[in-house]
């Protein structure tokens, strides 16, 4: 049963407020993931809309994302809200919450259990709280900047010096640039000897680096809502990340690279050269 604390106050960013907002934000990331894993088992009734080439949004995004606002506005009257589907709720704490009601949308509506719920919560510019919940597998990864992450509650923490031609590397396709990058990055990865992956979810493979499942995730361009989280689970794990202000990716998305230590340096020499973007 969900567990509102109605009115909670935003002017204290202690460790403790935050260690509540991550309980409550646990519990509403579940309550999110019940409605859409609803709407993933009866998916043959879903109205999707095509928003562009290979981007769809359903009635299922749509409600998942207005749950999850009203559960955070209710929780945390104060903070902002930004979505991918509705419009920006302004706010006075200096606190933003940003939501992907369903990351993987294409997977959703194709029946393929690869796409998670997504929040983050963000101040200065940087992440301070993500959570990336996987309904079907029943995985929530969570992180609180500078106290670490877990996954189902077990902490995780990367401990892994494999090089990229001995593991496999995420990668993501972004609508918003030209195909070339991809091209490019996926014959580099391969001339390294590495395996790639793609899933079509990119916070769930940002999750996946951060459990030790994948050496490192490249994406050219990601939005805000579908990355803030698993970078900083990523890490917070133990992983490294390609730096970047969190305001700035809200407002124009950008390049996302992350990665194990032992690859990372690599990963985004192979990325900037591939997206066309070395220095």
């Amino acid at each position: 049963m969900l567990r509102l604390v109605v009115g909670l106050g935003s002017s204290d960013f202690d460790w403790m407020t935050m260690t509540d907002r991550a309980a409550i934000l646990i519990e509403i990331c579940h309550e999110a993931g019940r409605l859409a894993a609803q709407y993933f088992k009866d998916q043959d009734q879903l109205v999707i809309d095509r928003k562009g080439h290979q981007d769809f949004v359903s009635q299922a995004d749509r409600n998942v994302e207005l749950l999850t606002r009203d559960l955070l506005a209710k929780s945390f009257p104060d903070d902002a809200i930004v979505g991918e589907e509705h419009a920006p709720k302004p706010g006075t704490s200096g606190f933003t919450w940003v939501i992907d009601p369903i990351d993987g949308t294409t997977n959703f509506v194709n029946g393929i259990p690869a796409w998670t719920v997504v929040v983050a919560g963000v101040r200065d510019g940087a992440t301070q709280l993500g959570v990336i919940h996987d309904p079907c597998n029943a995985e929530t990864f969570v992180a609180t900047k500078g106290h670490g992450a877990t996954l189902n509650g077990v902490a995780l923490s990367l401990d892994d010096d494999r090089s990229l031609s001995e593991g496999t590397v995420g990668i993501g396709y972004s609508n918003r640039v030209d195909d070339q990058g991809i091209l490019r990055l996926v014959a580099a990865v391969v001339s390294e000897g590495s395996m790639f992956y793609r899933n079509a979810s990119g916070a769930l493979s940002l999750a996946y680096v951060a459990a030790g499942r994948l050496l490192g995730y490249t994406e050219e361009h990601m939005n805000a809502w579908d990355c803030l989280a698993g970078q900083l689970i990523v890490a917070e794990a133990g992983g490294r990340v390609e730096p970047q202000d969190a305001d700035v990716m809200i407002r124009d998305g950008g390049r996302v690279v992350v990665g194990t230590p032992a690859v990372f340096d690599r990963l985004l020499d192979i990325s900037k050269t591939a997206f066309g973007q070395a220095d």
